[in-house]
Parts: C-alpha cells; sequence; structure tokens
C-alpha cells in the first residue's frame, strides 16, 4: 500500500479530547464555584452529611484495633502502678503496726519505770536502778541476770525488788553484770509477816512447783491464815528490809494424819516476766558488831591503855 493513501488520525479509542490545560482551568474554576456555594448555601453539607454517614462503619473497624491497644496498655500500666501502691501501702501498715507495738510497750515500761520510781520513795534505803537481761542457764536453778555489777556498787546479799514486790536476792557479783536469784528458787527461805494476823513464818521456794510458787513450812495445822492473806517481809534477818510485799496464800491443805498445814502462796512480783528492778543496798545483820560493842564490853581494852 503506498505510503499516502495511510490514514494519520488516532483511532477512537486513543482520543484525548481537551487538553490537559483546558481541564485544568475547567475543574478549578468549578472547585471555586463549589466552594463558594458551599460557604454561601450550605450546598455540599448533606452530602459531606451522608458520606460520613456511609464511611463510619469503616472507620470504627479500622479505629478498634488502634483503641484495643491503647486501652491494653492502659491496663497494664493501671495494674502495674496498683500493685506498686498496694505494696508501698503494706509496708506502711507493717511500720505502723510496729510502732503501734513498740507504743504500747514502751507504754507498759513506762507505767512500770513510775512504779519504781514511787517505790524507791516509798522504801528507805538507798537504791540502784537495773534491767534484767535473761534467764541463767541452770535449769534446777530459778535466777536471773541484771546489767549491774560490782563497777555500779552492787554487792552480793542485796534484796532485788521490782514494782509490784520482792523479786530475790544478789547471790553473785561480777564486774559488769550480777546474778539474782529468785525467791521462788528451793535453796531461799525469807522471814515473811502476816498482815492480817501478824503471824510469822519462814516462805520457801518450792521445788515441785512448775509455776514458781513459795509455800510456808513448819505450821500447825491449826494456824490462822486464809487465802488471799498478804505475806510481807519481817525484816528479822537482817537482809530484807521489813514491809516488802512477798506473796500471797492461794491454797492452804490440813491434813488430819499431819501435824502441819500446806500453805501455798504465789509471789506477787513478776518473777517471770519482769524487765525493771530495783537493787536495794544490803542490811547489817544483827550478828555483825558495831564499831562501838567494845566499849560496852567490861573487860575491852582501849587503844591507849598498857598491854
Amino acid at each position: 500500500m503506498p505510503l499516502g493513501t495511510l490514514d494519520r488520525s488516532p483511532p477512537p479509542f486513543f482520543r484525548q479530547g481537551p487538553s490537559a490545560l483546558s481541564k485544568l482551568v475547567f475543574f478549578g474554576v468549578l472547585a471555586v464555584l463549589l466552594m463558594v456555594a458551599d460557604n454561601r448555601f450550605g450546598l455540599i453539607k448533606p452530602v459531606r452529611s451522608a458520606i460520613a454517614t456511609v464511611i463510619y462503619p469503616l472507620q470504627w473497624s479500622m479505629l478498634q484495633p488502634v483503641i484495643w491497644t491503647r486501652n491494653s496498655g492502659q491496663y497494664f500500666e493501671a495494674l502495674n502502678t496498683s500493685q506498686a501502691n498496694e505494696a508501698a501501702a503494706q509496708y506502711r501498715l507493717g511500720l505502723q503496726s510496729q510502732r503501734a507495738q513498740q507504743v504500747e510497750q514502751l507504754s507498759q515500761e513506762n507505767t512500770r519505770l513510775r512504779a519504781l520510781l514511787d517505790l524507791r520513795e516509798r522504801v528507805n534505803a538507798p537504791a540502784l536502778a537495773a534491767q534484767i537481761l535473761y534467764d541463767a542457764a541452770d535449769p534446777y536453778r530459778r535466777k536471773v541476770i541484771i546489767d549491774k555489777g560490782a563497777l555500779a556498787a552492787v554487792q552480793p546479799g542485796s534484796p532485788v525488788l521490782d514494782e509490784l514486790g520482792l523479786l530475790g536476792q544478789v547471790t553473785r557479783v561480777y564486774p559488769l553484770v550480777s546474778e539474782v536469784t529468785l525467791i521462788t528458787d528451793r535453796n531461799q527461805a525469807i522471814p515473811v509477816l502476816n498482815v492480817r494476823t501478824g503471824l510469822r513464818a519462814l516462805a520457801f521456794g518450792d521445788a515441785a512447783s512448775s509455776a514458781g510458787s513459795l509455800e510456808l513450812r513448819f505450821l500447825d495445822a491449826n494456824v490462822d491464815v486464809e487465802v488471799g492473806d498478804l505475806l510481807t517481809t519481817s525484816g528479822l534477818d537482817g537482809v530484807y528490809p521489813p514491809g516488802l510485799q512477798v506473796a500471797r496464800i492461794k491454797a492452804i491443805e490440813r491434813g488430819a494424819d499431819s501435824a502441819f498445814a500446806q500453805v501455798q502462796c504465789e509471789p506477787v512480783a513478776a518473777v517471770s516476766s519482769g524487765l525493771h528492778v530495783l537493787v536495794l543496798q544490803p542490811m547489817a545483820g544483827p550478828f555483825l558488831a558495831r564499831p562501838d560493842d567494845t566499849a560496852d564490853r567490861p573487860n575491852a581494852k582501849s587503844k591507849g591503855d598498857s598491854p
């Protein structure tokens, strides 16, 4: 086919129509007109509402993973914060409980110390305050160790009492600590006086009792004693000052086949739970001669006499 006979017009499918510049100008002017019309008359508002209503389910479904992820992070963050706050609250509660227990203990110690101060004013003897450290290791003896010794002028034989009554006697002194034998020890014997009747007796530590009690020995079966009678030190032994509370009678047994009554007594002092005590200066025994006793003897010689 000759070249001059070819059709130079493009097929209908490839026809471009108006030029690109014409399209740009047309749609630009149309957009400006639509914006002015929407601004002045609100023509596009119904269309916008319809489009928003149609695409809302799609927006909701697309936002759900984001919301779940954000809520999950907030949940775990809030859970960690709550656990940390709970741990801090438990710690503060433990501290408050410890402080409350310490306050109660300090209150009890304050009450006992006040009672000891009142007792020191009533006792007409020099007294030294001490604290019980621990019980002695000997299971067959009832002894405690106090925190005052020879350096604090503690002497063997010194009476020891708490805010309630007589507790025991210093039996061994070390430089810094001392050993106190309690009145419930089986080797302890204390001359006592029944406040109600004036009866004098001897109170011994009851070795057969595991509760730590006393017993009055060598009393007639018809002796005038009653349950609840208060026993105090008589002062006849020259060791304990008179008038210190020792025990109360808690049980009396009068056997028909025995000439003596069995009298059980309960110590007034806290022999198993005390903490603060007073150590009194030991009294001079009646068997000790005074320095001026030699002047009363007719055959005594003075320093100026010749041998």
